[in-house]
């Protein structure tokens, strides 16, 4: 499996002038008040845990699925994959301020379609918001001919979904294709006949947690 390419080793890039402009205004608050500034450092340090990016190792299994996003598994169901127009299983991943918010792409594949929506921002635990909030789909076909949908969806207060990943771009398991701001989720959706290989509720770490098997 090819490894994922990281332009950062500790903070993603979107994170950068976000947490250049909260160590400017801290560094301003500690010269006038030194006592006030402690607000202004704790909100640096939020936005640095925020934007944190470790580069992460994932299985090297033919037909695994690797979890796109940190998380809390929050939905597993059959349902009809909107983006595909198929039958599929959904393995929806909710992220909340504290996760690692960078996606990762969950199997290797061709990008074959990519879509954005605009929508509402609801919260993104919500079953509701996987149709009804901002979102970005992926459609991926893998080279055993199977298709895997993921989509990012915005949360309540996530903003901004940035999706870098081209129709016909080559992915790799693991390899970084987008990043969304402040509380989000990501929905994957699978073949009929994939094996979940989690639970409701399972925390889950992006590229380092097999949600599913492909079938054969």
């Amino acid at each position: 499996m090819n490894k994922p390419h990281y332009p950062h080793p500790i903070i993603a890039r979107e994170g950068w002038p976000f947490l250049a402009i909260a160590i400017v205004i801290a560094l301003a608050v500690t010269y006038l008040s030194p006592g006030i500034s402690i607000i202004f450092w704790i909100i640096a340090l939020f936005v640095l845990q925020f934007f944190r990016d470790p580069p992460r190792e994932g299985s090297s299994e033919p037909r695994a699925v690797l979890s796109p996003a940190d998380g809390r598994i929050v939905m597993i169901a059959e349902v009809d994959d909107p983006y595909a127009e198929r039958k599929a299983l959904k393995i929806s991943v909710f992220m909340n301020v504290f996760n690692v918010h960078s996606n990762r792409s969950p199997v290797d594949g061709t990008v074959r379609k990519v879509t954005y929506f605009p929508g509402k921002f609801f919260n993104a635990a919500l079953d509701k918001a996987s149709l009804e909030n901002e979102r970005n789909a992926m459609v991926i076909h893998t080279p055993d001919g199977h298709v895997v949908t993921a989509v990012q969806v915005a949360g309540l207060v996530a903003k901004r979904i940035l999706c870098y990943a081209k129709e016909d771009q080559t992915l790799a398991r693991g390899e970084r294709y987008g990043f969304i701001r402040f509380g989000s989720r990501v929905d994957v959706y699978l073949p009929i006949g994939s094996r979940p290989r989690v639970a409701i509720g399972d925390k889950v770490s992006a590229t380092s947690t097999v949600l599913a098997q492909l079938p054969n």
